[in-house]
C-alpha cells in the first residue's frame, strides 16, 4: 500500500517520468493517493510523495473527502504560460509541520490529462494556481524550502534536521531500504511509466468518486499521447 514519504526519502529528488498508460493500476494508486490526503489534512498530493516517480498528482482544495466532486487529477500536467507573481505561506505533507512564504505566478495556464485519458487546457488562478504549482515542483524534484528566501530558511533549518532525523531514525529501524534501494526501485519504476501493482497491495476501500457506479463498466485502458 502507498504511504507518504518524508524529507529526505529520495523519490522527493527524483525527476518524474510521463504516465505512458491510463490503467486500473493507475485509477488505484489515485484512490489511494486521496485517501492519504485527506488523512494528513491535506489539498494536493504528487505521485513522488508516495514513491512513484511518476507525473500525476491529486487536489482537493476542499481537503474533505465528503466533497469528492471537487476532486482533481492532473496527468503529465504541464504550465503552458505564467503571469504575475504573489508571495504566500505554504506547507507540505512531505514537511510536516514547516512553513514558509513561497513566490509563485498568481496566475497560469495548465495543459494535462485526466483519468479517462482526455487532454484538458486551464487557465487558472488563486489557490489553485498556487497548488499545481506546488505538485508540478514535486514531479521535478523540487521542495517549497529551495524556494525559501534565505532568511526563511535559515529560520526553517532546524525543523528540517529534526524531519531528516526522523526519516533517518525510521530507516535505520528498517521501515525504509536504504537509500540505494530506494533510487533502485525508483529507476524500475520509472522505466515501466506506470503503477506496479505490488506498490498497491491491501489498497484502501474505493472512494465512490473515483469508481464506476453499479452496473458500469471501468473505463478501458487507455494509452497517453506523447505531447
Amino acid at each position: 500500500m502507498l504511504r507518504i514519504v518524508t524529507f529526505p526519502h529520495p523519490a522527493l529528488r527524483f525527476q518524474s517520468v510521463p504516465v505512458r498508460r491510463i490503467d486500473d493500476d493507475l485509477r488505484t494508486a489515485v484512490r489511494q493517493m486521496f485517501a492519504l490526503m485527506y488523512e494528513a489534512k491535506g489539498i494536493g498530493l504528487a505521485a513522488n510523495q508516495v514513491a512513484l516517480p511518476l507525473r500525476f498528482f491529486v487536489l482537493n482544495l476542499t481537503a474533505d473527502p465528503d466533497q469528492p466532486d471537487q476532486e482533481q487529477v492532473f496527468i503529465n500536467p504541464e504550465i503552458l504560460k505564467r503571469e504575475s507573481v504573489v508571495e504566500e505561506e505554504e506547507g507540505c505533507l512531505s514537511l510536516p509541520a514547516l512553513y514558509g512564504k513561497v513566490r509563485r505566478s498568481k496566475k497560469i495556464r495548465v495543459r494535462a490529462f485526466d483519468l479517462q485519458g482526455r487532454q484538458v487546457e486551464r487557465d487558472v488562478d488563486g489557490l489553485l494556481s498556487r497548488a499545481i504549482q506546488h505538485e508540478s515542483d514535486h514531479l521535478d524534484g523540487t521542495l517549497i524550502t529551495d524556494r525559501f528566501d534565505p532568511p526563511v530558511k535559515a529560520a526553517t533549518a532546524g525543523k528540517l534536521r529534526e524531519i531528516e532525523q526522523a526519516f533517518r531514525k525510521e530507516q535505520s529501524s528498517g521501515l525504509w531500504p536504504d537509500d540505494d534501494a530506494i533510487q533502485r526501485r525508483l529507476s524500475e519504476i520509472a522505466q515501466l511509466g506506470g503503477v506496479p501493482r505490488a506498490e498497491l497491495e491491501s489498497p484502501p476501500a474505493p472512494d465512490a468518486s473515483l469508481c464506476p457506479s453499479p452496473g458500469s463498466s471501468p473505463p478501458e485502458p487507455a494509452d497517453v499521447p506523447e505531447r
